[in-house]
């Protein structure tokens, strides 16, 4: 028997291959929306795929499940209370699906979602590990606050709440302590809100370390659970609907995206992502332009400025930036909404003017500060006393709200989200000067 994990570390989440030696059999747990890679292990190991197992619907990504059943007939498994509109099998607590000299049992742990399984893994009639999902990371619990809105099955925080605490006590911690933890995500994630860099565990390990599984009465729990969580991007109720439908197949869909002629001009008021590097941006950008820089969290912050309810044309400096991006939009299934995409390589309609550093560093009186970190960042320190605070994923909603007297200086942590934040305050308040302070706020920290 294998485990193989798979990682994607833009959305810092891991999928499952558990692979059968004996019978040459694969099964998957929350896979991402990209199959290849469980193609091509499977055949390296001349393997099979003959299952998926989704632990919930996924809030924060689009699994493959439903393409992978269609190309391989692999079984889908789910909890019957995802009311899945594919077809599944009910993979509800108890029970049990074998395959080889390996045996999987679903445990069903509520907490994160109404739906949630954690999948253990027996071996020679003794429980190995445990595929957590969205339930116990390393070093946290998932997040009880996304599915109040969402899904199949809708729960307020402070029931999911309470539902972790007795699926953590009363599934979780009386499996054996040498039981191996893999969890569906990593630090990085937005399912919660303290996780650790490890990508594996132990039960014993955090029984220990886990903040979440000390001992507490519910009340309590529940109270430290739900304080402080990171924001909720737009994207994730949309995400847990398309998981439950099924997303339509991988390369079908990014071939789909409309591809435009180099230096379209899309037409106005239409929603324009630039991800060129902000310094290209600056020097020269359509009028109303979100200047949302491809790297390592390109598609987080899509899906937290952009709604799904919107749809888009999406801008980069090369094809094959075009191509990548285009990629990272599709593991949120905002492939979908992409009106169009084309090359931008020459675009002079509007700058946006550098800021004199040292000036705002002697006379930052004389400007109007916008803070566009998340309330738990601005929580543990501000940069400027006067700041006002609005974090980026309400910028578009809230820009007006910003003082139009003086210049305004955008920062946010290290100079990523402010390329995109003084961009969205530019569009929304035209003949102010709108200023980034970019990586320059590190000489404020």
């Amino acid at each position: 028997m294998k485990i193989e994990q798979f990682e994607d570390k833009g959305l810092a989440h891991y999928a499952y291959a558990v692979l059968s030696e004996n019978t040459k059999e694969i099964i998957l747990i929350d896979p991402a929306r990209n199959p290849k890679h469980y193609y091509d292990y499977a055949a390296a190991n001349n393997a099979k795929i003959v299952g998926v197992i989704e632990t919930h619907p996924h809030a924060d990504f689009v699994s493959s499940h439903l393409e992978i059943n269609q190309k391989t007939g692999a079984t889908l498994y789910a909890h019957s209370l995802v009311g899945a509109d594919y077809p599944f099998t009910a993979f509800d607590e108890g029970a049990v699906l074998e395959f080889g000299e390996v045996k999987l049992k679903s445990l069903h742990t509520p907490g994160h979602s109404p739906d949630s399984i954690s999948v253990v893994l027996k071996q020679d009639g003794k429980d190995k590990a445990v595929f957590t999902g969205d339930t116990l990371f390393i070093g946290d619990v998932g997040r009880p606050d996304l599915r109040e809105s969402a899904g199949n099955i809708t729960a307020k925080r402070e029931e999911l709440a309470k539902q972790m605490y007795h699926s953590t006590r009363e599934k979780l911690m009386k499996l054996d302590d040498d039981v191996l933890v893999y969890p569906a995500h990593g630090a990085g994630t937005l399912c919660g809100k303290g996780l650790s860099e490890a990508n594996s565990s132990t039960i014993g390990a955090e029984k220990v370390s886990n903040y979440a599984l000390q001992q507490m009465t519910e009340e309590q729990f529940v109270k430290v659970l739900t304080e402080d969580q990171p924001f909720i991007p737009k994207y994730f109720g949309y995400d847990v609907g398309l998981n439950k439908k099924g997303a339509p197949a991988y390369q079908a869909s990014l071939d789909g995206v409309p591809r435009l002629e180099k230096n379209f001009k899309p037409q106005e008021g239409a929603v324009l992502v630039d991800a060129r590097n902000e310094q290209a941006f600056k020097k020269g950008h359509y009028k109303g332009a979100i200047n949302i820089q491809n790297g390592g969290k390109f598609e987080t912050w899509l899906g937290s400025i952009i709604g799904p309810e919107e749809t888009f044309y999406l801008a980069a400096e090369s094809e094959s930036e075009l191509k990548d991006l285009i990629s990272k939009a599709s593991k949120i299934g905002y492939e979908l909404l992409i009106k169009g995409a084309f090359v931008l390589d020459n675009a002079t309609e509007t700058t946006t003017p550098a800021l004199d550093v040292s000036d705002l560093r002697e006379h930052s009186e004389k400007y109007t500060i916008v803070d566009i970190r998340n309330a738990s960042e601005v929580k543990a320190g501000k940069f400027f006393e006067n700041a006002l605070n609005i974090p980026l994923p309400e910028l578009r909603e809230r820009a007006r709200e910003i003082p139009t007297d003086k210049p305004v200086v955008v920062h946010c942590a290290g100079g990523y989200r402010s390329a995109a934040g003084s961009s969205i305050v530019e569009a929304a308040l035209p003949g102010t000067k709108v200023l980034d302070l970019s990586e320059a706020v590190n000489d404020f920290k």
